[in-house]
C-alpha cells in the first residue's frame, strides 16, 4: 500500500454516483477546508485511497452489486499502523436483505461511520472531520515506527561503539580496584568509629531496662517479707544480668574478639530446649515451628553462641511481623559442602520467617555492624553482626534470602562434629503472680517481661491492681473491651508499629478518658513527642518512690 504524507489540505474521495449527492457533498466538504475529489467507479476509491486520499465518504446505494471482497481484501492489506477510514451515507430502508447487506459492509470496511438520511450538513462535515483527524493520527504512529526502526539501527552502531569503550572502562577499573579495596579497608575503620556516636540510644535503652529490674528489685527486696516473691525478685534481677552479659557478648561480636569455646551440641536437644526462651521473647501471635532432619549430625560450636544466634534471629523475625506471623527453624546435613576454601561436612540451619521482607537495597548491609532500620533504642545493629561473626568463627558461613512482602530466610552452614554432644542444663525460670486488691487501676503497658513483673510488683506494693498488655494495640483493645482502669503506664519503645507517645495519642483520639505515664530507658528520644501531647516521662531506672510520684501526678495532671 503506498500511503500519502500528511497535507495541510486533506483529501476527501467522494463516491455517491446517484443522484446529487456526489457533488453536492463535494461541494460542502470544499467550503469546509478540505480537497474533494468525486470518483465514478470502486476501482477509481481504491485507487485515489491507494495513492493520496486521506478518507472516503460514500453512498451506501452506490455499493449495491459491488464485490464488497474486493474491497474487503483491500482494507485487511493495510499495513499495521493504517486504519483507512470510511463515512457511509445509509438510508431508512429496514428490509432484511438490505440489513443483512449493511453488516456486511460494515464488516468489510472496518473503520466506518454510519449517517443516516436525512443528514445535516454540519453532522456531515463533523463525521469527516473527526474521521480525518483519526487517520492524521495514523500517519504520526506511522513516523513513530519508522522513527523508532531508524533509532534501533543508531542504537546498533552505538552498541558497537560502546562495547569497545566498556571493554578499555573495565580494564582501567581492574587497575583501581586494588586502590579502591585499600581506600575502603580505611573508610570501614572511620565508619565503626562514628557508628559508636550512632549506638549510644539502643545500648543506652538496654541497658537503663537491665538496671531498671536489678536496681527496682533491690529496692523491693526490703520491702518485700514474702519470701517467694523475694525469689521471684531475684531471678528477675539473675536474669537481668544474663541479659547484660549477652549484650556485652554480642559487643564483642563486634569487635571479633570473644572466645568461643566450641564443643559438640546437638541442635535437636539445645534448641528444643529454647522453646520456652523463644516463647518469653515473641508475642502471643508469633508461632514457632521447628523441623529436623531424623538424622541430623551434631554441629561443632559455641553453645552460648549458638542460643545468642537463634535469639537474635528470632526477634528479628518478631519485628518483621508486627501483625503476627510464622517462625520456622530447619536443619538438615548438608554434606561436602565448601566453605572458605575448606571443603567438608556441614549442617544447614535455616530460620525462616512470614515477614515483610527485606528491601533489596538493604540486604547488602544487613551483616554490618551497628546498621540498622530500626528506630532508636528499638536495636544496636549487632544481632545480625553478632550472627555473621559466629559463623564465621566457628568455620561456617551465613547469608540471607528476602523478598519484600515473602519474609525472609537466614541460612547457616555450621560445620559436622565427630564428637558425642553432652546433654544441656536446663534453665531456670520464674513466674508471674496475680496482682492483690488495690487502691487503683493500672493498665502496665511494656513488651519487656522482665521489667513488667517488676514494675507489676512495685505497683502493687503500692497499692495498685496491674493489669498487663504486651503492646499498645493489645493495650487499646482491652481498653475497648471495657477493662477500667486509672491510669495508663506504658513503655515508650514497643515493637508492634505503635510505641507509647503514638498509644497516648490513640487513648486520647477515642476518648476513653484515661491519664497516661510514659517510661523510657532513652528518655531524651521522647521527651519533645511526650511534651506535645501533654504526657510525662518518667525515666529509667527509677525507685520505688519515684513511681509512685510520678503515677501520682499523671493522675492528679488535668488532661
Amino acid at each position: 500500500m503506498t500511503t500519502p504524507i500528511k497535507r495541510e489540505t486533506p483529501t476527501v474521495v467522494v463516491y455517491a454516483p446517484i443522484g446529487r449527492d456526489g457533488p453536492a457533498s463535494a461541494d460542502l466538504f470544499s467550503r469546509s477546508g478540505m480537497d474533494a475529489v468525486v470518483c465514478h467507479s470502486v476501482e477509481e476509491v481504491l485507487h485515489r485511497a491507494e495513492t493520496d486520499a486521506d478518507a472516503v465518504f460514500i453512498a451506501e446505494e452506490g455499493l449495491f452489486g459491488q464485490d464488497l471482497q474486493k474491497l474487503a481484501a483491500w482494507v485487511d492489506g493495510q499495513p499495521a499502523w493504517s486504519d483507512f477510514p470510511f463515512v457511509v451515507l445509509t438510508s431508512k430502508h429496514e428490509q432484511p436483505a438490505v440489513a443483512a447487506w449493511r453488516q456486511r459492509m460494515v464488516a468489510a470496511l472496518r473503520n466506518v461511520s454510519l449517517l443516516e438520511r436525512p443528514v445535516q450538513s454540519i453532522t456531515l462535515t463533523s463525521a469527516m472531520k473527526a474521521a480525518l483527524r483519526g487517520r492524521h493520527r495514523q500517519y504520526e504512529v506511522r513516523a513513530l515506527l519508522e522513527a523508532r526502526e531508524r533509532a534501533s539501527n543508531e542504537l546498533e552502531a552505538l552498541v558497537v561503539e560502546r562495547t569497545i569503550e566498556l571493554e578499555r572502562a573495565n580494564q582501567e577499573l581492574r587497575t583501581q580496584m586494588a586502590e579502591r579495596a585499600r581506600i575502603e579497608e580505611t573508610l570501614r575503620q572511620a565508619q565503626k568509629i562514628e557508628a559508636i556516636g550512632q549506638l549510644t540510644g539502643g545500648i543506652a535503652h538496654d541497658f537503663n531496662n537491665l538496671l531498671m529490674v536489678i536496681a527496682g528489685g533491690l529496692d523491693m527486696l526490703d520491702r518485700r517479707a514474702d519470701p517467694e516473691r523475694r525469689e521471684r525478685l531475684m531471678a528477675g534481677m539473675r536474669q537481668a544480668a544474663q541479659r547484660g552479659t549477652a549484650l556485652t557478648r554480642q559487643l564483642l561480636a563486634f569487635s571479633r574478639r570473644q572466645s568461643l569455646a566450641p564443643e559438640s551440641v546437638d541442635l535437636v536437644l539445645r534448641i528444643g530446649r529454647m522453646r520456652e526462651l523463644l516463647d518469653r521473647s515473641l508475642s502471643g501471635d508469633v508461632h514457632v515451628d521447628v523441623q529436623f532432619s531424623p538424622d541430623l549430625w551434631p554441629v561443632e560450636v559455641d553453645p552460648g553462641e549458638l542460643e545468642l544466634v537463634i535469639l537474635n534471629l528470632a526477634v528479628n523475625a518478631r519485628d518483621a511481623m508486627p501483625d503476627g506471623g510464622s517462625i520456622l527453624i530447619e536443619a538438615s546435613n548438608a554434606p561436602n559442602e565448601t566453605v572458605q576454601g575448606h571443603q567438608g561436612d556441614f549442617v544447614r540451619l535455616t530460620v525462616t520467617d512470614s515477614g515483610t521482607g527485606i528491601p533489596e537495597e538493604v540486604r547488602a548491609r544487613v551483616f554490618d555492624p551497628f546498621f540498622t532500620t530500626k528506630e532508636i533504642g528499638k536495636g544496636s545493629g549487632l544481632g545480625l553482626a553478632q550472627v555473621y561473626g559466629f559463623a564465621r568463627q566457628s568455620g561456617g558461613t551465613v547469608w540471607i534470602e528476602s523478598e519484600c512482602g515473602r519474609g525472609t530466610r537466614v541460612i547457616m552452614l555450621l560445620p559436622r562434629s565427630t564428637r558425642v554432644p553432652e546433654q544441656p542444663a536446663a534453665d531456670e525460670r520464674g513466674v508471674d503472680t496475680p496482682g492483690d486488691p488495690s487502691i487503683g487501676r493500672v493498665l502496665l503497658v511494656d513488651d519487656d517481661e522482665e521489667v513488667a513483673a517488676l514494675v507489676g510488683e512495685m505497683l502493687e506494693h503500692l497499692g495498685y491492681r496491674v493489669t498487663h498488655a504486651a503492646s499498645a494495640a493489645a493495650a487499646l483493645s482491652t481498653l475497648a473491651n471495657g477493662c477500667r482502669v486509672d491510669v495508663v503506664f506504658s513503655d515508650v519503645m514497643m515493637p508492634g508499629g505503635m510505641n507509647g507517645v503514638e498509644l497516648a495519642r490513640e487513648i486520647r483520639t477515642r476518648d476513653f478518658g484515661v491519664p497516661v505515664l510514659l517510661t523510657s530507658g532513652y528518655a531524651e528520644a521522647a521527651q519533645q513527642s511526650a511534651a506535645a501531647e501533654g504526657v510525662l516521662v518518667l525515666a529509667k531506672p527509677y525507685r520505688l518512690e519515684e513511681l509512685a510520684t510520678a503515677m501520682r501526678d499523671a493522675m492528679e495532671r488535668p488532661g
